[in-house]
């Protein structure tokens, strides 16, 4: 959990990203903390579809989670 989340430079994201890391070490089963980022990202996002929330959500995860991977990753264009 220590790890420092400043190189993730949108703040939708690395919200998603905390949230996800958290629920996990909280006890969270994968699916149920992924639907909790995927909701999460849509209140930064309200305009985005499903669809598209689920695929950022599960490109940040696997990022930054799965891979961590420290590098930029493709998404919306906010900051």
């Amino acid at each position: 959990m220590g790890r420092e989340f400043s190189t993730i430079a949108r703040r939708c994201e690395r919200a998603v990203v905390t949230a996800y890391r958290e629920l996990r070490v909280h006890g969270n089963g994968d699916l149920e903390s992924f639907r909790a980022c995927t909701t999460l990202y849509r209140i930064h996002h309200p305009e985005s579809s499903v669809d598209e929330a689920r695929r950022l959500v599960a490109e940040w995860i696997d990022h930054h989670v799965i891979r961590a991977d420290a590098g930029p990753t493709p998404g919306c264009d906010c900051d």
